[in-house]
Formats: C-alpha cells, sequence, structure tokens
C-alpha cells in the first residue's frame, strides 16, 4: 500500500466547483445497489476557466457518466481509487452517474451498509464519497432531492433527510418515496435508512406556533424504550428555544435506532442516526447512567440543527467549531435539568482522565489541528470535549448576555454557510466588545497547561498576595508554547469564621467570588482588607481546562471539603485529599513497606457521612475515591500494581473504619418507589450505590446479603447491575457464578444489556480475566463486527488496567490481534482500540518493550490511513 499522505490547513482552497442542486435515487439490494445522481454544478467565481472537475468516490463501480445528458467518451474523464476527474467542463452544467455498491459487505459501517437486515447510512466525516461520485468536503452545500426504492416487505420504510413528497407501488412488490430538504446542506450530512421499522410519534409546537412531528423509528420489539428519548428530545427543543431563540425548521423530526454503528448518534439534517444504546431505555434493562448519557446525546444531536447543519464547518480542521460548542450547549441543558454540580464533577473528572492522558500523549493535537492523515481519527476528547471548556471560558470571560447576542450574531450571520473558528470568536469579539486575539491561542496550542500557584497573607497589612505562574508542556509539533489567557474563578475562605471573604483587587470591590485573569507567564494578585488569615479556594466550578499545582496542606484539604461554599471544589478538596493518601500508599507499595492509612482521610469522610445531606448526588460524589485511571495521571510514571494495591488498600480501609456509617446511609436510601430517572431519585440511588461498594469492599457476611438481597430483587437495572457488579468483582467465585448465570439467561434476548454482562465480566480484577475474555468472544452474543460489542468487551478489557497491563504482555498481545483482524473489517473502530497501547512510553522499561513490540507487529501489516496514523505517531 502506498504511504497515505498528510492533509494541511495551510493547503485549503475553495472548491474549483460548487454543487446547488443533488438529485439521488437509490434502487435498494443488499448485493447490488443502484445509485443514480444528477449534480447541478457551476464553476466556482475564483477558479480557473480551464479547471477540471474532480468528484470524490472510493469503492463505487461506475457503470454511467453523462454531461448534460451526453454520454462522456472514456478518454474525456479519469477515474481511479480515489475518484473521478472530468477536464473541459462549462461554467455550469448537470453531471449525471449511475454507480453500483454492495452495503452487505460494507463492514466499515461507512457510506451506504447494511445492518441487522437494515440499509442505514453514516457520511461523516467522509463516508459520501462510498455512496457516488461527488465532492465530499463539507463546503459545498447543496439542495438534496432523494428518491429511494424498496421491497415493499423488506424494506417497508424508506427515509431520507427532510419531508416527503411523493410515494408510490412499483411492480415487482418494490415502491418508493421521494423526500425533499429545502436547506442546502454538505454531503457529510445526509441520511438514508430504509428497513422494517416501528415508529412511536409525538408532536411539538414552536415558539411561533408551528406543530413539528417527532418520530423515533426502531424494531418493533424495542417500541417500549422510546418514551425517554422522547421527552429528552421535547425537553432539548424547549430548551433550545429559551436559551438560544432556536426554533426548529422542518415538518419533521425523526430518530432511528441502528444496532451496528461507528459513533453515538448522527445529526443529518431532519433525520438522525443513533447507536441503538444511545436512545433505548427502560427501567428493568437501563442505569441510572444510561438514562442520562441518552438524554444528553438525544439534546447533543439536536442542537446541531443550529450549531452544526445551518451554520457548518468550511473544513474538518474546524470541527469543533461544531462539536466543541455543541458539546457546551448539551452539558449547559443537562446541568440545567439535572443537578448542575454534580454535571459539571462528572464531567470534569471524565475530562481530566481521559483529555488530559490524550494531551500527554504521542497523539497530542490542538483544538484546531493544523494536519491529519485520516480525519475520523481527530473526532477526539480534545475536539469535543476541550473545545467545550474553551466555549465555556468564552462565555464567562464576555458574560452571558454578550456570549447570547454573539450567538446571534453567528446563527444569523452564517447561516446556510460553512464557515471557521475566527468566524464565531469574530462574532463573540463584536457582541462583547472585547479582544480575543489572545484566547486564540487556545485553539492552537496542543498540551495542558498548568498553573504553579502560591498565597501568603500579611497580617499587619491585611493582604493577601496570590501569585500564578503558567506553563505548557512540550507537545508532538509544538516545542514552544506562548502565555494563554487563563481565567480562575476563586474565593478566599476566612480559616477562622469558615466563610467567604469579601474580595478586594486593585482597589475594586469584587464581591466573595471572581474571576481573575492570567494573561501573562507570571502574575502577582493582591487582595486587600483581607480580615483573617484565609484558605484560598481556586478555579471553582473548573474555570479553565488547566493542571492547578497549590501546596495545600491536608489540614488545608479538609477544612474546603466541609467549608468551601463551591460545591465544585469540596469534591476537589475530597480528591486532593484522597490523592495524597493515595501517593503515600503508592510509594509504600513501591518500596515494600507497611501501608498505613492516613486517619484524616478517614476523619473527613465520617464528616461527610455524618453531616446533613443537602444534595445526595454530590455527596456520593465526593465520597468516590479516584479512579486507577485518574490516578494514574498524577504519576510520573505509571505504576499499574502499585496504584491497584493502593486504592484498595484505601478502599478496605474505609469500609472497616467506617462500616456503620456506611451500613446507616446504605439502609436510609433503600427505596420501593417506582424507578423514575428524577434528580432526585438517581441521587438517593447514587449514594446507596458508594456506601454499598464500601461494604462489600470488606466482604462481611451482612453487606454479602445485602447486594444478594439487592441483586434479587431487580427492582431496577441501576441496583441491579451494581448488585452484579459487586458480586463478580467480590473474592468469592461461589457469589460470582450463579449470579453471571441468572442475569446472563434472563437477558439472552437483549442485545444491549448482554454488553452491561460482557463489561462487569472483564473488568473484574481478578486474575483469570484474560481467559475470560477469550472465552466471552466465542460467545453468541459476541460479534467483532459490532462496534457495542467490541466496545464492551474488548475496550472494556483494555480499561481493566491491572489485567490488560499483565507483565507477561498476554492482554497487549490480545489487544494488538484484535486491531489487526479490526483494520480489515472497520479500520475507525481499529483505530479506536489501539489507543491504549499508544501510551506505552508513560509505563515501567518491561511493559515499555512489550506495548513497543506489539506496536512494530501491527506495523507490519497492510493498515488503513486510521490505524497507520496512529501507530507511526505512537512509534515516532
Amino acid at each position: 500500500m502506498s504511504k497515505p499522505q498528510p492533509v494541511h490547513l495551510s493547503d485549503y482552497q475553495p472548491p474549483a466547483y460548487r454543487v446547488t442542486h443533488t438529485e439521488l435515487t437509490f434502487d435498494l439490494d443488499p448485493a447490488s445497489t443502484r445509485v443514480e445522481a444528477r449534480l447541478t454544478i457551476e464553476r466556482h467565481p475564483e477558479a480557473a476557466p480551464n479547471a477540471p472537475l474532480f468528484l470524490n468516490g472510493e469503492q463505487l463501480t461506475l457503470e454511467s457518466l453523462l454531461l448534460d445528458d451526453e454520454p462522456l467518451a472514456e478518454s474525456a474523464y479519469q477515474h481511479d481509487d480515489k475518484g473521478l476527474t472530468v477536464a473541459n467542463v462549462p461554467a455550469a452544467f448537470t453531471l449525471a452517474t449511475r454507480v453500483r455498491l454492495a452495503p452487505e459487505e460494507n463492514t466499515a459501517l461507512e457510506g451506504l451498509y447494511q445492518s441487522s437486515g437494515m440499509f442505514c447510512t453514516q457520511c461523516e466525516a467522509e463516508g459520501f464519497r462510498r455512496i457516488t461520485f461527488y465532492p465530499d468536503r463539507p463546503d459545498v452545500m447543496a439542495v438534496f432531492r432523494v428518491t429511494v426504492i424498496g421491497d415493499a416487505t423488506r424494506e417497508p420504510v424508506l427515509l431520507a433527510n427532510g419531508n416527503p413528497v411523493e410515494r408510490g407501488e412499483l411492480e415487482g412488490g418494490r415502491h418508493f418515496v421521494t423526500w425533499e430538504d429545502p436547506h442546502p446542506k454538505p454531503a457529510y450530512l445526509f441520511a438514508l435508512v430504509a428497513g422494517d421499522l416501528a415508529c412511536v410519534e409525538d408532536h411539538f409546537t414552536t415558539m411561533n406556533g408551528r406543530e413539528v412531528t417527532l418520530q423515533i423509528w426502531v424494531e418493533e420489539e424495542n417500541l417500549g424504550k422510546t418514551d425517554h428519548a422522547m421527552a429528552s428530545l421535547k425537553r432539548a427543543m424547549r430548551w433550545d428555544e429559551d436559551s438560544y431563540g432556536r426554533e426548529y425548521d422542518l415538518d419533521r423530526f425523526m430518530i432511528v435506532a441502528v444496532n451496528d454503528f461507528n459513533m453515538g448518534a448522527m445529526e443529518n439534517k431532519g433525520l438522525n442516526i443513533f447507536n441503538s444504546a444511545a436512545v433505548l431505555t427502560h427501567p428493568d434493562t437501563a442505569t441510572d447512567a444510561a438514562f442520562q448519557q441518552v438524554e444528553g446525546i438525544v439534546a447533543h444531536e439536536y442542537f446541531h440543527n443550529w450549531s452544526g447543519n445551518r451554520v457548518t464547518c468550511r473544513d474538518w480542521f474546524q470541527l469543533s467549531l461544531k462539536e466543541g460548542f455543541t458539546v457546551f450547549r448539551d452539558q449547559s441543558f443537562s446541568a440545567d435539568t439535572n443537578s448542575a454540580p454534580v454535571k459539571r464533577i462528572q464531567d470534569v473528572a471524565f475530562f481530566r482522565t481521559a483529555q488530559f492522558a490524550e494531551d500527554a500523549g504521542p497523539t497530542a493535537h490542538s483544538i484546531r489541528p493544523e494536519h491529519y492523515i485520516e480525519i475520523t481519527n481527530f473526532y477526539t476528547l480534545t475536539i469535543y470535549e476541550k473545545g467545550a471548556e474553551v466555549v465555556r471560558m468564552l462565555k464567562n470571560l464576555v458574560g452571558w448576555e454578550a456570549f447570547r447576542r454573539g450567538s446571534d450574531l453567528y446563527f444569523e450571520r452564517f447561516d446556510g454557510q460553512a464557515v471557521t473558528i475566527e468566524d464565531f470568536v469574530g462574532c463573540m469579539a463584536e457582541a462583547s466588545q472585547q479582544d480575543l486575539t489572545q484566547f486564540m491561542r487556545w485553539y492552537h496550542q496542543a498540551g495542558t497547561p498548568e498553573i504553579d500557584a502560591h498565597g501568603e497573607y500579611d497580617y499587619v497589612n491585611a493582604e493577601y498576595r496570590l501569585t500564578l505562574r503558567q506553563r505548557t508542556p512540550m507537545t508532538p509539533g509544538q516545542t514552544h508554547k506562548q502565555p494563554l489567557h487563563i481565567p480562575v474563578r476563586m474565593g478566599l475562605v476566612g480559616t477562622k469564621s469558615g466563610h467567604d471573604l469579601t474580595l478586594t483587587l486593585d482597589g475594586e470591590k469584587r464581591g466573595k467570588d471572581t474571576v481573575i485573569h492570567l494573561r501573562e507567564a507570571e502574575q502577582t494578585f493582591v487582595f486587600t482588607d483581607v480580615a483573617e488569615a484565609p484558605t484560598p479556594s481556586l478555579l471553582r466550578n473548573f474555570s479553565a481546562p488547566v493542571k492547578l499545582h497549590f501546596p495545600y496542606s491536608r489540614e488545608d484539604l479538609a477544612f474546603l471539603l466541609t467549608e468551601d461554599s463551591d460545591g465544585f471544589n469540596r469534591w476537589e478538596a475530597s480528591q486532593r485529599l484522597a490523592m495524597l493518601a493515595l501517593n503515600d500508599l503508592i510509594a509504600a507499595h513501591r518500596n515494600g513497606v507497611e501501608k498505613v492509612m492516613d486517619t484524616r482521610v478517614i476523619d473527613a469522610y465520617r464528616a461527610l457521612l455524618t453531616a446533613p445531606v443537602n444534595d445526595k448526588a454530590v455527596l456520593a460524589e465526593m465520597l468516590k475515591l479516584p479512579s486507577e485511571a485518574c490516578i494514574a495521571e498524577s504519576q510520573p510514571l505509571v505504576d499499574v500494581d502499585a496504584i491497584h494495591a493502593a486504592r484498595e488498600f484505601v478502599r478496605q480501609s474505609l469500609g472497616f473504619a467506617l462500616r456503620d456509617e456506611f451500613m446507616a446511609v446504605y439502609t436510609a436510601n433503600v427505596s420501593s418507589k417506582a424507578y423514575a430517572p428524577t434528580p432526585e431519585q438517581i441521587g438517593q440511588r447514587s449514594l446507596k450505590s458508594v456506601a454499598l461498594a464500601y461494604l462489600m469492599a470488606v466482604e462481611d457476611e451482612e453487606a454479602i446479603e445485602r447486594c444478594q438481597a439487592q441483586f434479587d430483587a431487580g427492582h431496577n437495572m441501576t441496583d441491579v447491575r451494581q448488585a452484579l457488579t459487586l458480586l463478580v468483582h467480590s473474592s468469592r467465585d461461589e457469589l460470582a457464578a450463579p449470579a453471571l448465570k441468572a442475569f446472563g439467561e434472563k437477558w439472552a434476548h437483549d442485545s444491549l444489556v448482554m454488553d452491561q454482562w460482557f463489561s462487569i465480566q472483564v473488568s473484574r480484577p481478578q486474575e483469570d480475566v484474560l481467559e475470560r475474555v477469550k472465552y466471552l468472544m466465542q460467545h453468541p452474543a459476541f460479534s467483532l463486527k459490532n462496534p457495542n460489542k467490541v466496545r464492551a468487551l474488548l475496550g472494556a478489557f483494555a480499561q481493566n488496567r491491572v489485567n490488560f497491563h499483565r507483565l507477561d504482555g498476554a492482554g497487549y498481545a490480545l489487544l494488538a490481534d484484535a486491531v489487526i483482524e479490526l483494520n480489515r473489517l472497520n479500520p475507525e473502530i481499529a483505530a479506536r482500540l489501539m489507543t491504549p497501547l499508544t501510551r506505552w512510553r508513560r509505563f515501567d522499561d518491561a511493559r515499555q518493550a512489550l506495548m513497543q513490540a506489539e506496536l512494530e507487529r501491527i506495523k507490519q501489516e497492510p493498515l488503513s490511513a486510521n490505524v497507520y496514523e496512529l501507530v507511526e505517531k505512537a512509534l515516532a
């Protein structure tokens, strides 16, 4: 295979030709689908008169080609494995093509493919070129008219973007439906679904009185699992009107649940295609986390109707323009709908574990990268989650009112256009009258900025001096970093009073909570009239995506844990306090000395457990220990065994020392109320689950009885899954085996529930996990062709750090084998699966050598561009 070549942002050129109208006809057949395309094309005003026409096209069999209804001689065009080039075309013309493709053979799940007998498309980022010849780039936007022809028995439902305008019966038991989308869109937003589906229908009245038909299409057996998704959609539509003034613009909005899907969901205009796991819920089969995830994903894809569809990306380097902005919007929606502090805590906990790891690895890249080889490799946490954090900072910098004015200006000025990040930030600068030039560095610089903070209290002058120094480590391709504009939200908590102190900075009274702006490499902020010695509460609500270093003592953290008025920073204090104890225990394990539990952590947790509870969900988060992955990110060198041993020691120590308190909390939160995914009930179940986990850490008989009873009761999947996990992860196989057998037999018919069954087994700490993975890969419910199964089994195993990183390297070899096989079936999933191997430099010499060897073995294979790019970066 030829070496894949990178695409550079600096090489961007407008398209030489634009498509204004696209007419497509699909005659569906699993083995041989015919696609006829008629494109109305015009030359770009700035293009050279003799510029050739190039249309992307891959894995297509060309049957006919006509220009202005006249057949083209073979000498008039060139056709290769990348596309179609036609020379000597006029300034305006129509081009008609007919191609053949085989959806049933499309295991990559890009373009048009079959899923469980259903035809489905996935065109983002560059899948449309596997459907027909087309300028497959986001800055070519056309009006689409699509006719879908299928077997009336096999595909009674024929869907595409927009509104249905015609339908009818054809000979041979076939039928057709024609769809029109009046809004110009790039090809990546095209969608088609055809199959035997059932529909749940509802309606929504917009703020201007228009009635919109809402439809969720699923397999008939899943009709009872759509209520939550429909309710979430209606809440999201109302929220977007109330918060951003954005009204839906078509007569109908459709969601389709698909079993085989590389992503979570896709925002195709008017026809959102969802992974089944991202839309189907029922109390018996889905956990609280799944209910919340569905609500967030439904909102995210709906919000894309404006932030992504009506205004889209000029090129794929601007991907965060739509994804970062929309993640911020869906996070804000979920915070408004549920518990805002818990939402922020959960988002940041995930972000700091996963995105910080990405920033510190060989694939680190800026929010707007300068180049890529395979664009699907850049659907990353940096683009999505860090992009959202930067939008959040922007909102906080300019204030909500200016941010809303800026978003209104953005949507109105660029409606129907493909634009850049500069266009978005420029609207915010114009609306707020602020200079955001330095702020733009967040989009250009890779890596996680770090702030070293130091504070001194001057008793004589009643002043508190806070010095902040910022630095961003080197990342691949970026050795020199410039100072960023970092907003640091903060307060000063009086050490005697326990209350926030009034802040006076530069003679200006700021209230008890303020934002200071770090713009230089080092700045000192002097607060005056500080009545008592304070403990600083820094980076409140995680006001910037940075690592903060401040020399808090354990007493300081215990104080903030109970006294800080900022809920996020109380949680942060609990995490920092636990991390200090964990660091001591990791060192003890490495040095072979006795582990001793820090009693200050026990005292702090006891205080949390016995104090009045204002928010059970927040308390549950505060009681959770940092994950092994989070602990690893805080270590200069990842010692897998020491981290696991230290964390287990803390869990057991807290379980023993606070056994009565945890039992009291568990008992107080057992409920027989009918399940509802409300913030109150979710908080109650979350707190109960945390308490039971600590009780099961010591495995006393009463805890086991409670756990077994919770599993047997089968009240809801949240309780059942938690109990099953604790039983399976316990040291007693006599508890694990019967519970797994009962669960597997009960839910063998439900693919999504079986995914949970897979994940629970391969995430247990016992040493038999590798053999269990190999056994489960042969299970009838597992398929390497289904991305959900791959994530549930192999992805979950790779996150089981103590077993994946076993010293004989067998875990690495198993993952590499799967990557090699998936590279042939589904390169996008193969690339995502191999991420743990790319971070090999973080580990000890023995593990480094083993992981590097597996990467070299993968490199010897004929590789897709997806896997090639990651292997090259990992080994560079």
